[in-house]
């Protein structure tokens, strides 16, 4: 038997997090099947098309409530998406659900052409995504999906925060006149503070949740509550930093990090990606092409062999931790 996976969180993080009054919710994953299976009652033309993944996307309640809404393709990930995009153009609302790491590689071609360029009403849910997958290492992370899909016109690219983030996302991705890309990990989540000014969740608008000009944070996905922790340490320094939350790499919320660029000393771009064509390059190019020059850098994978460890041993090698958020901000202002 194999031991049990390291916490996500130092001891410093977790106080921290106790101190906010952060609450730890449920792995994204397990929001995402049950919002699922709760809008799939109510209308009949939802769908959920899997890859050998029923058990991993923990659809496995979905396939026993509602057996005829449900498609096994079995290890065919570019039949899932072909199959998906058909669904959706006979107008049912597909979510085809497989490893981030296949689904934006393996079938890129069929999310490209069948989907993406067919503008079919079909949802791609990566799942297991970034380095959720730990120690099954490179073959299994998906550090390339925001790059690759953010090169192919015609997707929202989203990647939720937390369970509250989740459920909104995928409500909103049924709803969706266009395609959408949904990422989730497996890790359970902390429940992040509710929005500064109480803005409703939309594809293409951020989410601030701390305030700040010393610096700012602009986070995506599973790295959004390292950013809010790493900034209430910077404020035991009397370091004021900014934290937004990014769901939707695209559309990005250009107003946000334009924001950020122009009232705040410094921007850090937190990612669980490769430092190549995510969420950081998409920030670094408006900021640049809007004349904007602050102190920046992306925390992000390197374009390096990743190391191999559990999800906690790689976000703690990379720094995507409260404390290596933290460094990289003081190391901005210094």
């Amino acid at each position: 038997m194999s031991a049990p996976a390291p916490p996500m969180h130092s001891p410093a993080a977790r106080a921290m997090a106790e101190r906010l009054g952060l609450t730890m919710g449920r792995a994204n994953l397990e929001a995402y099947a049950d919002t699922l299976l709760a809008l799939a009652r109510e209308d009949h033309r939802i769908m959920a098309v899997t890859s050998d993944s029923r058990g991993s996307g923990k659809l496995g309640p979905f396939g026993q409530a509602l057996p005829t809404q449900i498609v096994e393709v079995g290890i065919a990930e570019q039949n899932l998406v072909g199959i998906a995009a058909g669904l959706a153009a006979c107008g049912k609302k597909p979510f085809a659900t497989s490893p981030a790491c296949f689904v934006t590689a393996r079938s890129l071609e069929q999310v490209k052409n069948d989907i993406c360029y067919s503008d079919v009403p079909a949802v791609v849910v990566g799942i297991s995504a970034g380095v959720s997958y730990g120690a099954l290492g490179s073959t299994h992370h998906s550090l390339h999906d925001f790059a690759a899909l953010r090169a192919i016109h015609n997707i929202a690219i989203v990647a939720p925060a937390d369970n509250a983030e989740t459920i909104a996302a995928v409500r909103l991705a049924a709803a969706a006149a266009h395609p959408v890309y949904l990422r989730f990990g497996k890790a359970a989540m902390h429940d992040l503070p509710p929005a500064i000014g109480g803005a409703p969740f939309a594809f293409g608008r951020a989410r601030a949740l701390r305030e700040g000009t010393d610096a700012a944070i602009l986070a995506t996905g599973e790295t959004v509550i390292h950013a809010v922790l790493a900034s209430a340490a910077l404020a035991e320094e009397g370091i004021r930093c900014r934290v937004v939350s990014m769901p939707t790499v695209r559309p990005l919320d250009g107003d946000a990090v334009l924001a950020a660029g122009r009232e705040c000393g410094a921007v850090v771009v937190a990612e669980e990606h490769c430092v190549h064509g995510g969420l950081g390059e998409a920030c670094a190019t408006l900021l640049l092409t809007s004349r904007l020059s602050v102190p920046f850098t992306i925390a992000a994978l390197p374009d390096a062999d990743t190391v191999t460890g559990s999800q906690a041993d790689i976000f703690r090698h990379y720094g995507l931790t409260m404390e290596g958020l933290a460094e990289r901000v003081r190391g901005l202002l210094r």
